[in-house]
Order: structure tokens, then C-alpha cells, then sequence
């Protein structure tokens, strides 16, 4: 298998790295590995969805 650093999958998904690193901590992306102070993310790992964001909620209209 191979693997990107964090600031390749930052890069890649358009966040910051910091941003990578907490989602590693939070072990939110399968299947991460960390050697010392580096964290390997798999190089097809996808970008997990941000759970900060609230789903957008439909205006109701009627009255």
C-alpha cells in the first residue's frame, strides 16, 4: 500500500494541514498509520466529511 504525508493529503483535498493532523488524531481516516511524529494516510483515502458543518435544512414556505 502506499501513502502520502500530511501536507500531500492537505494539498490534495484542499484543507490545512493542521486540519489532517486532527483528523488522524480523531481517527477519522481509515486506515492511517503513525511512525514517530508522522502520520502515513493511505494514498486512496478519502477526504472525510466535515461533521463541523450543520446539513442545510429546506425553508419551509408554506404558512
Amino acid at each position: 500500500m502506499e501513502y502520502m504525508s500530511c501536507p500531500e493529503a492537505a494539498k490534495k483535498w484542499g484543507i490545512s494541514e493542521r486540519r489532517v493532523q486532527r483528523l488522524c488524531e480523531d481517527n477519522r481516516i481509515p486506515g492511517i498509520s503513525k511512525i514517530g511524529y508522522m502520520w502515513l494516510i493511505p494514498k486512496d483515502a478519502e477526504k472525510p466529511i466535515d461533521k463541523r458543518k450543520r446539513p442545510k435544512m429546506k425553508n419551509d414556505t408554506q404558512n
